[in-house]
């Protein structure tokens, strides 16, 4: 039971150096900018843009962290696919994950620890089976993340095979998945298409 004392701590606590957040129409700009400076220019070339274009990012699944000035400094998002087939031929819903950018000016404080973290609790709360990424496998290896996972799965158009991963939300759901990877997700109307990259 909190005591008076634990009421005054909390009161004059310092607030926390980032919050995460759902993202909302008004952090499309400031999305955009950070992954620009963060990736760099050729970031809407790659195989994972290809699944993202022209498509809304899985319902609840587009995350933010925001400073103490409510500024977007990170973002995650995770997008519906088709995780190629299963053994008798059925389609396999999973998630595809990307991309994940912190700002520079605030690397090392766990911040992309901290997005990864609650986009992956947020997909099993919504009963996702499994999500997808192209990234660097030291990294997500720490999050589940195997490319064993996802070795009979290919991407559209060139990808690294070493940094194609996957992490079962329910055991045994990429089990025997095979095939390409295909966007499903809800399609942006054509104002918004800008806004989705």
């Amino acid at each position: 039971m909190a005591t008076v004392l634990d009421n005054v701590r909390a009161l004059f606590a310092p607030a926390p150096a980032y919050v995460i957040d759902r993202e909302t129409p008004a952090d499309v700009v400031a999305r955009e900018t950070l992954l620009d400076k963060v990736m760099g220019a050729d970031r809407k070339t790659k195989s994972s843009e290809k699944i993202r274009r022209g498509r809304v990012p899985a319902e609840g699944l587009a995350l933010v962290a925001r400073d103490r000035a409510g500024h977007v400094i990170g973002t995650v998002r995770l997008w519906n696919v088709e995780a190629g087939v299963d053994r008798d031929g059925g389609p396999i819903e999973a998630l595809l994950l990307g991309p994940l950018a912190v700002d520079c000016a605030h690397e090392g404080k766990g911040i992309g620890s901290a997005l990864m973290r609650a986009a992956l609790l947020e997909a099993k709360k919504r009963d996702h089976g499994a999500v997808l990424l192209v990234g660097d496998a030291a990294y997500y290896e720490r999050f589940g993340f195997f490319a064993y996972r996802a070795r009979h799965l290919v991407m559209p158009g060139p990808f690294d095979r070493a940094r194609f991963l996957g992490l079962e939300l329910k055991d045994g759901w990429l089990g025997g998945a095979a095939g390409m990877i295909v966007a499903t997700g809800r399609k942006l109307s054509g104002t918004s298409l800008e806004q989705a990259a």
